[in-house]
């Protein structure tokens, strides 16, 4: 597969074409950055790890019937993906409050929920990502209200699938970002990637911190938290082949 021009280049990956207008290749980066860009950094093999673990997901979401742009892995920080339209939503499912949540609403982190939460944030940086219901979504013309419907049932599919591995894996799945994206057809498939930049990660004996928090929050040992849920992972997978 021949990469071509760079289309795009965002906080953590690059985006460039290739010599089939329907396919593009995001290669992943260590850049760091937390409250909007407002924080920035570097974390030694993230870009990497993201990109296994991400790709590594979906394949296990595309075999529990969520479809997503993943086409394959190109090689440890590059893979070819389907083009898409990005909805220019951030959906965010909640299991237990952490993060904004729990600043918002002035409670404890950690709290479990007697039902996953959704929340919908505008993608736009300008504005700072702001909250949305499902009217705004609509109105802007974000989204119709079936592919909202349709966002929605998919999202909590996968929190059921990523919750139980990561549970089989010694792991609470707090939180988590995902992103949607249009194919040519209009359906809606699941985009962006699923990695420790994008979900609350714990330890569910202990409750260490197995994500970017450790790099948001400066508690330090980001790198090795990083390999050590992707060791997790890894493990999980290669018991179950």
């Amino acid at each position: 597969m021949e990469k071509g021009m760079l289309l795009y280049e965002g906080k953590a990956k690059k985006v460039y074409a290739t010599d089939d207008p329907e396919e593009l290749i995001v290669s992943y980066k260590d850049d760091a950055t937390a409250f909007n860009g407002q924080k920035r950094g570097t974390i030694e093999g993230k870009g990497a790890i993201n990109n296994r673990m991400s790709n590594a997901l979906m394949q296990l979401l595309e075999r529990e019937g969520i479809p997503t742009h993943y086409l394959r892995e190109l090689n440890e920080r590059e893979t070819l993906v389907r083009r898409v339209r990005i909805v220019p939503l951030e959906v965010i499912v909640r299991n237990l409050s952490a993060g904004s949540f729990a600043k918002r609403y002035g409670v404890e982190e950690g709290i479990p929920f007697c039902a996953p939460t959704i929340e919908f944030s505008y993608k736009n940086d300008a504005l700072g990502d702001p909250l949305l219901n499902g009217y705004h979504v609509v109105a802007l013309s974000l989204a119709t209200p079936a592919e909202l419907e349709t966002i929605k049932r998919y999202s909590f599919q996968i929190n059921d699938v990523l919750k139980a591995f990561w549970a089989s894996c010694g792991v609470t799945l707090v939180d988590f970002k995902l992103e949607f994206g249009r194919l040519p057809d209009g359906s809606i498939v699941l985009a962006d990637e699923i990695s420790p930049d994008t979900c609350r990660l714990w330890d569910s004996r202990t409750g260490k911190k197995l994500d970017k928090d450790r790099f948001r929050r400066d508690l330090g040992g980001v790198e090795d938290a990083y390999r050590e849920i992707m060791d997790r992972l890894t493990q999980k997978l290669e018991a179950a082949e």
